[in-house]
């Protein structure tokens, strides 16, 4: 996306959502540190490096959007727990990083849609819209690439990824206001 949305004055509601992407791109970020970090897997850490690699410039959008003190307080937390979500799973193998993806990026798509649909409706917001729509895709893309690779899970690894996906909407509700 090249046109880049900078807010003049938002409503609270849209700094709480902001608030809440920069994290989750934040623990994005590190989701793929914790994967490099471990794994040895050539084609995982391609994987790995590629999605870094937008998970990188996603945060560098969603950091020219919302200013600096609007940031979670908790960002070292949200780093931390992107790391050991990476970290972990690459302990285990590339299914399990896989399929860790995949939860993540399922609950990722179901965030950004909502935050979209409800914008859609405010012609001045399109420009974000737009920015959040375009990560969206890449997160959809992100997801239909890990769960090709992942295959279907075992009980384990299930649980695993229901955690993933609640931990996910936990982090959200906490930095919507920390």
């Amino acid at each position: 996306m090249s046109a880049v949305w900078v807010p003049a004055a938002m409503p609270a509601w849209l700094v709480a959502d902001l608030r809440s992407d920069h994290a989750g791109e934040t623990g994005a970020v590190w989701i793929y540190r914790g994967v490099l970090a471990l794994s040895r897997d050539r084609a995982l850490r391609a994987f790995a490096q590629r999605h870094l690699a937008t998970e990188q410039r996603h945060l560098g959008l969603i950091d020219t959007c919302l200013p600096a003190t609007a940031h979670s307080r908790l960002l070292p937390l949200w780093r931390v727990a992107g790391w050991l979500t990476g970290a972990l799973p690459a302990l285990l193998g590339p299914r399990a990083v896989y399929a860790t993806v995949a939860a993540v990026e399922t609950f990722v798509d179901r965030h950004y849609q909502a935050q979209i649909d409800r914008l859609a409706g405010e012609a001045a917001q399109a420009p974000l819209r737009e920015l959040l729509d375009s990560c969206r895709r890449d997160e959809v893309a992100h997801r239909d690439e890990a769960a090709r690779h992942a295959g279907p899970p075992g009980p384990l690894l299930r649980a695993w990824c229901t955690l993933v996906g609640a931990g996910s909407a936990a982090a959200v509700k906490v930095c919507r206001h920390v």
